[in-house]
């Protein structure tokens, strides 16, 4: 099934790169892997570069303007190292490294994460998740879709942008200076009609890759939202 047309579509499309550091037998845990790219989408949405006449502004302004698509590609090596050289931002977690570059048009993609892969992002957690801490921001995965790591990354990633979104200036300022605390967990399932039948910020997909469209794939659960 393709996907529903929206007002969206009609603007020039732009697209947010993301890049997995994924080295040969030193892959990150998955889930460390989809927090890591949720703090990266809102690093770049807190750097000053990205607003009033800063030097990413008007990318990102065209970007939200449309959908707001996210690709997760993977590198090692001599890859990770060129993709480094371009403009962007590093994000560190325990295991993780991901890069976040400005909005690129969606057939503008630099040389150098152009060739870069998009498959081979699957990734597993060698021990089970932590219970998330209380009293900070939760991305909630549907327990019911399976989706690639790099899928669930670019999802955490959109979800965490409504939460942003949703905000206020204090607010955002308050996570920004706490280095954007949240976990990423997969719902209980009974769990889940709840969290889908709130206030809260729910990403539908798009359904241009895995799922189909109009899947709920993820909650943003922050607190400042309930």
């Amino acid at each position: 099934m393709r996907p529903a047309r929206h007002a969206r579509d009609e603007a020039p499309q732009f697209v947010l790169p993301l890049v997995v550091r994924i080295e040969r037998g030193a892959p990150p845990a998955r889930t460390d892997a989809l927090e890591t790219a949720a703090r990266a989408v809102l690093v770049l949405l807190g750097d000053e570069r990205a607003h009033g006449d800063g030097e990413w502004a008007e990318a990102v302004r065209n970007w939200e303007d449309a959908r707001i698509r996210k690709v997760v590609r993977r590198a090692r090596g001599a890859e990770w190292r060129r993709a480094g050289t371009l403009p962007g931002i590093t994000v560190t977690g325990a295991s993780a490294e991901v890069r976040v570059f400005p909005p690129i048009p969606l057939d503008g993609w630099p040389k150098d994460l152009a060739k870069l892969q998009v498959s081979g992002t699957e990734l597993d957690d060698p021990e089970p998740p932590a219970t998330a801490r209380a009293g900070e921001p939760v991305l909630w995965l549907n327990p019911d879709l399976e989706m690639s790591a790099g899928k669930a990354m670019a999802q955490a990633g959109h979800a965490a942008q409504l939460a942003w979104w949703g905000l206020s200036e204090t607010e955002r300022a308050a996570w920004r200076e706490a280095g954007f605390p949240l976990s990423v967990r997969t719902a209980a399932p009974a769990d889940w009609p709840r969290l889908t039948a709130g206030a809260l910020p729910v990403v539908r997909d798009a359904g241009f890759t895995e799922i189909a469209p109009g899947s709920c794939t993820v909650v943003a659960d922050h607190p400042a939202l309930r």
